[in-house]
């Protein structure tokens, strides 16, 4: 069980790297395979066959790892912020990506609980195609 403290840099720093090594590993895995998604960090050089179709400005849940299945976006103009937004009754993310320029942490927990896994992905520009969880509510933060 990992207890991280929300929106502390040291937590958005680990999580920056962890989703780094996640690009790295799956880039390295399948170098040579044409449409495996790879994950890429905030920045240039992202398509969207490689890292899912999220518009900037969004948090994008998909139910399927590697940005597969039913997608779920969810915008600022919509989400209160640190607030906890549990996901529809028996749904679940198992990939994400986030856009909405602010740190989001994912829960395990339908009701943001600290008592199950939980990460914080920086607000620029991340893309996790294998949550390790499933995602079952989220927080979106303040800068």
């Amino acid at each position: 069980m990992r207890h991280h403290t929300s929106g502390t840099s040291r937590t958005v720093r680990r999580t920056a790297l962890v989703t780094g090594l996640a690009a790295l590993a799956a880039a390295l895995a399948t170098p040579w395979s044409a449409g495996t998604p790879v994950a890429h960090a905030a920045g240039g050089g992202r398509s969207t066959a490689a890292s899912g179709d999220c518009s900037a400005g969004q948090l994008c849940l998909w139910s399927k790892p590697d940005f597969g299945g039913r997608r779920q976006t969810h915008e600022l103009s919509g989400t209160d912020i640190e607030s906890c937004v549990t996901l529809p009754e028996g749904t679940t993310a198992a990939s994400l990506a986030n856009r909405t320029g602010r740190p989001v942490t994912t829960y395990q927990s339908a009701v943001c609980a600290e008592t199950g896994e939980f990460d914080t992905y920086p607000g620029g520009g991340s893309w996790v195609p294998r949550s390790p969880y499933q995602v079952r509510a989220f927080k979106l933060w303040e800068h």
